[in-house]
């Protein structure tokens, strides 16, 4: 993990209030994995307040590139959004436990809204491609799978209000691909009723499902223990593991919701 300075280069509004942020910032960019995340303090608020976590979207390490995707919901990422290209700030990263790149089965990457972010840095490295299921509440919410698609993955869609692809939860075209193929790995990130569909469904097949859990964090280095999840050990031990450092990603089997 690195304190590191990074300049923001450039800014690419998506709908919504998404944006894909681009940093200049060689150390995190060349150790950034699929699965990880950094803490951003916000230069244009005061320095009592707390840095934020987001989800590693892409990396270049040849051009020390490091690309964050998120959407403007309160007031620290309002600030975020205020920020010319040019302004420098301090991330720490890349911070936490990535998502696993040996799949045994075919990669299902599940997302839901903007937790499509990692699954995009993931499928550039995972040797296989497979399917990106992806949900939100519109059709604004449906982020990227343009870039899936250019990629070779097979995209399919879901919206609670049926804008686009099929009408309903994510987990209903999810049903549909492990009923034609059981064998196949999950990896999801998303909100916690989300996930834990997933983990479900994955443990109803016998596969491993690999979730990205989203918790507050105040320290993201694991000393405050803010951010803790009840996770089961090999020996059927039920423990608190800090998120942000044991975490984010955990196979579906060891978390106690």
């Amino acid at each position: 993990m690195y304190d590191a300075t990074a300049q923001l280069i450039h800014v690419r509004p998506l709908t919504q209030g998404y944006r894909v942020l681009t940093f200049h910032v060689p150390e995190i960019a060349t150790a950034a994995q699929p699965g990880q995340f950094v803490h951003v303090r916000i230069p244009s608020i005061e320095p009592s307040r707390l840095r934020r976590p987001f989800s590693i979207y892409d990396a270049d390490p040849e051009k020390g590139l490091l690309y964050v995707l998120y959407k403007v919901v309160g007031f620290g990422t309002e600030k975020l959004a205020e920020l010319p290209v040019g302004t420098t700030m301090d991330i720490l990263g890349p911070i936490g436990t990535p998502f696993p790149l040996e799949a045994s089965g075919t990669p299902y990457l599940v997302g839901g809204g903007y937790g499509v972010a990692p699954l995009w840095f993931l499928a550039t490295r995972l040797p296989q491609k497979g399917i990106l299921f992806v949900g939100g509440r519109t059709a604004q919410d449906i982020l990227e799978t343009d870039r899936f698609i250019a990629a070779g993955w097979e995209v399919r869609i879901a919206t609670q209000d049926g804008s686009l692809g099929t009408t309903g939860l994510v987990t209903l075209p999810l049903d549909e691909a492990l009923a034609e193929n059981p064998t196949a790995e999950l990896y999801a990130c998303g909100p916690d009723g989300m996930l834990r569909a997933v983990g479900e469904r994955a443990m109803k097949y016998n596969i491993k499902g690999w979730l990205s859990l989203d918790k507050h964090m105040v320290c993201g280095v694991g000393a405050c223990l803010a951010c803790v999840q009840k996770i089961r050990t090999p020996e059927g031990e039920e423990v608190l593991k800090r998120v942000c450092v044991d975490g984010p990603v955990f196979e579906s089997r060891e978390i106690v919701w």
